[in-house]
């Protein structure tokens, strides 16, 4: 019997998923990480006694996880342990009411009920939108999520009838589909701002995203208990326990090829590893580029997947806590198209933007010192472009904005309160993990470029050459980059049998 060996490129999300999957498949599976700790962007800063979330703060559809730790033949709640959170978050807004996102059905109409107009209106428009999300969720889990799709011709051919039928939502974009079915404008801001998940704009992803709130409404939102930070370490276990060599510190520089396949990485250090099949968890433009070396009359083809939003990400921690957050935020902008516009088409940092705010010691008290609040901001910001002028200065004035933004909120005296700060700009991003053009979310979703699909997990230039996570099929976020892995690896495994 012949045992491939496999190679991955980052102990991401993304290559950790597709290493254990083929690992328990019975493939031989090393992987080299540049940074000194598995996760990627999954990482965590300790500073005078506040822990920070560097990277994802949101867990949703755990039936993810729990499905790769039963390729293992492992059960996820003895590595990872989970936390409901509720409410789901908050919507701030300098001159409306603060509307909680909850789970359970009496919550959520009383929320409703602040709204002003008809009560009976928003909630029967809630509930309506909510079958609407969930026939789209439904639709595209039966095959693009569960089957892997990965390209259009795949989704036309599966999904023929549902598409002649009208069944799939895409000839609205999400922004449209939503003021369709929603009349009080709050409540239209709100559901827009589900695309944060992805980190592309509610006016260009087309109308089936909307199955984003389904998955917290159906499935929760849920916290890692003890810190985000220890879900890696659950899949380091893991990994421990399978015997899957982890190299650390261990800079892939290039990946070595001959003709149409690929035959090894090379480190920095000069070391070569041998490999019958490569997987990069480095997303697949900058892979492309640097690793390979390829010319530009290829990756010109690949610009159809270009990067998802970057952000600033400011760390606080606080002198006093702020009893006006829950554990998720939002403050919203007084003009949410002209933020999308701004960051989306004129690539510009926004003047007033929409800001995701976590504050964790809501649920985990252990995040920060006692009397005390840890905060992060994350408004989402263009990603790198070569000549746009922006400066380290312009990203300093835009967390001055931010702050500004939550204290016309109603968190006053909050930068008065500051005792501790890291600021992350998408220069840190992409010199800490390699992202295209300091990504955060990895490929955007717009309808028009490239109808809402990430680059495929198999590459077309050579034949033992897979890719995994955010820019790739089904996309950013912990579910799915974890579920990119698992999908990688069946492509692999189809491709690449065990003799």
């Amino acid at each position: 019997m012949s045992t491939p060996s496999v190679s991955v490129i980052g102990a991401g999300l993304g290559g950790i998923s597709a290493a254990i999957s083929l690992k328990a498949a019975g493939y031989d599976v090393q992987i080299f990480e540049k940074n000194p700790q598995i996760g990627g962007k999954l990482n965590v800063m300790e500073k005078e006694g506040f822990t920070f979330d560097l990277g994802p703060s949101i867990f949703t559809l755990p039936q993810f996880f729990e499905d790769l730790f039963k390729r293992a033949g492992k059960t996820m709640a003895d590595y990872v342990e989970l936390e409901a959170v509720t409410p789901h978050w908050r919507n701030l807004f300098e001159d409306k009411p603060t509307i909680d996102l909850y789970q359970e059905h009496d919550l959520m109409r009383a929320e409703l009920d602040k709204l002003p107009g008809d009560p009976e209106t928003h909630w029967r428009e809630f509930k309506a939108f909510l079958n609407y999300g969930r026939e789209q969720y439904d639709i595209v889990n039966d095959g693009y999520f569960d089957k892997g799709l990965d390209n259009l011709w795949e989704f036309i051919s599966y999904y023929k009838t549902k598409l002649l039928g009208g069944k799939i939502d895409y000839r609205n974009t999400m922004s449209e589909s939503i003021h369709e079915r929603f009349s009080d404008p709050q409540l239209r801001l709100i559901f827009e701002y589900f695309i944060k998940y992805v980190g592309s704009s509610a006016l260009d992803s087309p109308g089936y995203m909307n199955l984003m709130p389904m998955i917290q409404f159906d499935y929760g939102l849920w916290y890692v208990k003890g810190g985000m930070y220890n879900l890696a370490k659950g899949l380091g276990k893991l990994m421990e326990e399978m015997e899957i060599t982890i190299h650390l510190n261990a800079d892939v520089e290039a990946i070595d090829k001959s003709g149409k396949y690929v035959t090894g990485v090379r480190l920095a250090d000069g070391t070569v590893h041998p490999s019958d099949i490569i997987v990069s968890n480095m997303e697949v433009i900058p892979a492309y580029k640097k690793l390979l070396g390829e010319p530009e009359s290829f990756t010109r083809k690949l610009e159809k997947f270009a990067p998802a939003c970057s952000g600033i990400v400011l760390h606080i921690g606080t002198n006093k806590p702020f009893p006006q957050l829950a554990h998720h935020n939002f403050f919203y902008s007084e003009d949410q198209h002209k933020h999308f516009e701004t960051v989306f088409h004129k690539k510009q940092l926004p003047q007033d933007p929409t800001l995701y705010v976590v504050a964790p010691t809501r649920t985990d008290p252990s995040k920060a010192p006692d009397g005390c609040d840890n905060i992060k901001i994350l408004p989402h910001i263009p990603p790198l472009q070569e000549g746009s002028g922006i400066t380290h200065e312009d990203y300093v004035a835009l967390k001055d904005r931010c702050i500004d933004k939550m204290e016309r909120c109603g968190l006053t005296g909050l930068r008065e309160s500051i005792v501790v700060e890291d600021l992350l700009t998408p220069v840190d991003i992409e010199r800490m993990y390699r992202s295209n053009q300091g990504s955060i979310y990895g490929v955007v979703t717009d309808w028009k470029m490239n109808y809402g699909f990430k680059a495929p997990k198999t590459s077309s230039r050579y034949k033992n050459l897979y890719f995994t996570g955010g820019s790739t099929n089904p996309g950013g976020g912990m579910p799915m980059v974890i579920l990119s892995g698992q999908k990688c690896a069946d492509r692999v495994m189809k491709r690449h049998p065990i003799r």
